[in-house]
């Protein structure tokens, strides 16, 4: 058995390993163009990512003046469909992540994802990245149902049962992933370059990382006790 101190680190997607901000406002802007409205800025759509698509999509309308149900509903499916289709136009990875993971799987930990995002787009974007392969799962906001999403634990549960158990630390950079992580009792790392809106210190994470770079020195400095 390996003496780092655990055997499981999940990470969020959005704003932890990749910055897919670019793409996420341009779907965002496409559904406010077809709902007449003007195109909001891609740091302004940054503050409005975490809870997953619809969340983004609503804060954005509302921002503009909102929208009855029906028209949400329709311009929903129009951002899913253009995200679909240019969901990796943008986004990269980054800087350092690629050289962390493979550390981690030098000492033996399985890696794994918890996302808001819904499971089919992450697992699309993993892939056209080129990274899907380096996860042991993947858990989307719709693979535990709509009411089990961050910053529900159930998730970040089922993410321990898919890599068979152990002590777990969880990283991210929203409330969402802080709350899921404290919820499922597990430590929380929180990303000081992901998409928080304000200082990431008030998230009430274990400990805060500004690069990849401190990742596993970060991790060694905490522990769990195998429950």
């Amino acid at each position: 058995m390996s003496d780092f101190p655990f055997d499981i680190v999940g990470f969020d997607l959005d704003g932890t390993l990749l910055d897919t901000s670019g793409d996420l406002a341009a779907a965002v802007n496409h559904a406010l163009v077809l709902a007449g409205r003007e195109p909001l800025s891609v740091q302004d759509i940054r503050s409005k990512i975490g809870g997953g698509a619809k969340n983004m999509l609503r804060l954005a309308l509302d921002e503009t003046g909102g929208c009855d149900e029906a028209e949400f509903r329709r311009l929903h499916k129009e951002l899913l469909g253009f995200y679909e289709a240019h969901i990796a136009d943008h986004s990269v990875v980054f800087d350092g992540l690629p050289d962390a993971i493979a550390s981690l799987h030098e000492r033996g930990v399985k890696t794994a994802i918890v996302t808001n995002k819904f499971e089919s787009l992450a697992e699309k974007l993993m892939r056209e990245i080129g990274l899907r392969d380096s996860f042991a799962c993947l858990i989307g906001g719709d693979t535990m149902g709509k009411s089990f999403a961050k910053p529900h634990r159930a998730p970040i549960d089922e993410m321990i049962r898919r890599c068979g158990g152990g002590r777990t630390a969880f990283v991210g950079d929203s409330i969402y992933d802080i709350q899921a992580a404290q919820n499922a009792g597990v430590p929380a790392i929180a990303v000081s370059f992901g998409f928080v809106t304000g200082p990431v210190e008030e998230l009430g994470a274990d400990a805060v990382i500004d690069s990849y770079a401190d990742l596993l020195p970060t991790l060694e400095r905490l522990d769990q006790p195998t429950g």
